[in-house]
């Protein structure tokens, strides 16, 4: 550092070694280094002692899943295969063993399948609980066999997974590490503010215990199924999923969760989950293993301001009813489509996602009271809430169901994609894989990826999909279309013979 000339004594402009960056500094922070000091203590906050105090309760979360590895044909991994998986999937397909050779000189028969413990990825959590309770996010134990907990003292315990949750994005863990473990203090996440200082430990790209700060640039945006969550400007990147969001009190007001971005990596913009509605989730989750949620059965969409000064409200605020299920809450408790959802058990719906979010909140089975604007004039409608379907399906006779079936022939167990994963996709069918093992797993194929066709069949749902890969001959290769993220591409599978 070097400066390059000075004028009137009033700035200096200064060169860092060969980046060409310039900074133009006043001349008395040059002259006095102890000025400098001062000045930054009292313009900036010092983050030293909050990490200090909140960094040992943040931990680093990986997972692994286990694979059931067999015998690969001569050949199956060859060079060119093996550059196919590293460009799609981002790793290369794991090498098949030869078999040995018997004294004789003959090739023994291939070895029985077992089972590898590979890792699955890698995330942020903290503490709440000296006993060991952990929070998280759902996706970032989504899918594992097994989910390991390292503090910043180096001790590492297996965690069991009291329960997750995707709508919310929340987990619950607990590990066995005593009765004393260090946890963080829960803050209220109601009481934010735009502007104020917060920061962000965990584990970006594995980095452990990297501290990360800024400031809440917005709060309840609508960007979650069933939570406003809080937009910072901490720099948050993969790893860092399920970390801490903490103020300047050391108080724990968000889970970070996600990023807005178009390469992948932070752009400046990250969401956390508020603690106060993660904590409803982890209520449930500790009493059940699960959530449960309302639904009315309607369709919905924000008013707006042309179709508000038309029906005579006063403002554009509501839920529109562009549609309502049949046999549905809202079918037998009187609700038509065109009719507007003001308010809600008494609270006023300002846009869609307002009673989307009450709505789930509400306990099924419970009795609740429906305000719409029909005809110029407000109704009250009483309705029971009924449990959310899809939730219905992660539950535990869903988890039942999923453990009965066995895999087929290509090692898969599969599901049919929800209404809402379809739409998030722009596809029309598919299916969804929850198990892989066997041919499948060879070949490169993960849970969570969704199976859009078979050789040159388009696949609609499970049903079928099952019934296509019967018909399959074990001697041929098939070819399936995979979705992984926003990619797809062909991937072969040399199906296990019967």
């Amino acid at each position: 550092m070097k400066t390059l000339f000075s004028f009137r004594k009033t700035f200096s402009i200064l060169f860092f070694g060969t980046v060409g960056v310039l900074f133009v500094v006043p001349w008395y922070v040059l002259a006095a280094p102890s000025m400098t000091t001062s000045l930054s203590a009292a313009g900036l906050p010092d983050f030293a002692d909050l990490v200090e105090k909140t960094g040992p309760a943040v931990v680093n979360i990986r997972t692994t899943e286990k694979l059931k590895i067999g015998q690969g044909l001569p050949g199956e991994a060859d060079d060119e295969m093996q550059e196919f998986f590293r460009r799609f999937f981002g790793t290369p397909l794991p090498r098949q063993q030869q078999p040995l050779p018997s004294p004789r000189g003959r090739k023994s028969a291939p070895p029985l399948l077992s089972e590898e413990e590979v890792p699955h990825g890698v995330g942020s959590g903290f503490i709440i609980s000296a006993d060991g309770y952990v929070l998280t996010n759902a996706h970032v134990v989504d899918g594992a066999d097994d989910v390991y907990v390292k503090m910043t003292d180096k001790r590492e315990f297996k965690a069991k997974v009291i329960g997750s949750d995707k709508g919310s994005d929340v987990a619950l863990l607990k590990i066995e590490g005593g009765n004393n473990l260090p946890r963080l203090t829960l803050g209220d996440s109601d009481k934010i503010r735009v502007g104020e200082w917060v920061i962000a430990i965990g584990s970006p790209f594995d980095l452990d215990n990297t501290v990360t700060a800024g400031i809440i640039s917005a709060k309840a945006r609508d960007t979650g199924d069933y939570l406003p969550l809080i937009q910072t400007d901490v720099a948050v990147n993969p790893g860092n999923s399920g970390g801490p969001l903490i103020n300047m009190r050391g108080e724990v007001v968000g889970i970070n969760s996600q990023i807005y971005s178009r390469s992948g990596g932070y752009m400046g913009i990250s969401f956390a989950v508020p603690i106060h509605e993660a904590m409803r989730v982890v209520d449930q989750l500790k009493t059940s293993g699960k959530v449960m949620r309302g639904r009315i059965g309607v369709q919905i969409a924000d008013v707006t301001k042309d179709v508000a000064e038309s029906l005579g409200l006063p403002k554009a605020q509501g839920a529109q009813v562009q549609r309502v299920d049949t046999d549905s809450p809202a079918e037998k408790g009187g609700i038509k489509a065109g009719d507007i959802i003001v308010k809600f058990n008494g609270v006023l719906i300002e846009k869609s996602s307002d009673l989307r979010r009450l709505v789930g909140n509400t306990k099924p089975s419970s009795r609740s009271v429906v305000t719409v604007w029909r005809n110029g004039a407000n109704r009250d409608l009483s309705l029971t809430i009924a449990e959310m379907e899809q939730e219905k399906i992660a539950g535990k006779e869903g988890k039942k169901a999923k453990q009965e079936l066995t895999a087929n022939a290509l090692g898969l167990v599969v599901s049919d994609l929800t209404g809402v994963r379809k739409k998030e996709l722009n596809v029309e069918g598919g299916v969804v894989v929850d198990t892989v093992e066997g041919a499948a797993a060879r070949a490169g194929l993960r849970p969570d990826d969704v199976i859009l066709r078979l050789n040159n069949t388009d696949v609609k749902d499970a049903k079928q999909f099952g019934v296509l890969v019967a018909k399959l001959d074990t001697k041929k290769l098939v070819v399936v279309l995979v979705r992984r993220g926003d990619f797809a591409q062909f991937v072969t599978i040399r199906p296990s013979p019967p």
